[in-house]
């Protein structure tokens, strides 16, 4: 144990390990951020069609001023 070779590989092999791992978790979190911000923009678009909708029908159910 006391080549200093073993210890070059100890530190390349947990390098590369810890590199991998790291990445693993960061590309879990960024689907994670990006699903949430799609069902974010998902709701929105949901209420602004919604709001649409209601002011469209307010909008047929008024009579005109013109009588």
């Amino acid at each position: 144990m006391s080549n200093p070779r073993w210890g070059y590989f100890r530190i390349i092999a947990g390098t590369l390990a810890g590199g991998m791992v790291g990445f693993y978790f960061m590309h879990r979190a960024e689907l994670k951020y990006k699903e949430m911000w799609e069902e974010r923009l998902r709701k929105y678009e949901e209420e602004q069609n919604r709001r649409k909708k209601t002011e469209e029908a307010n909008s047929s159910n008024e009579f005109p001023e013109s009588l």
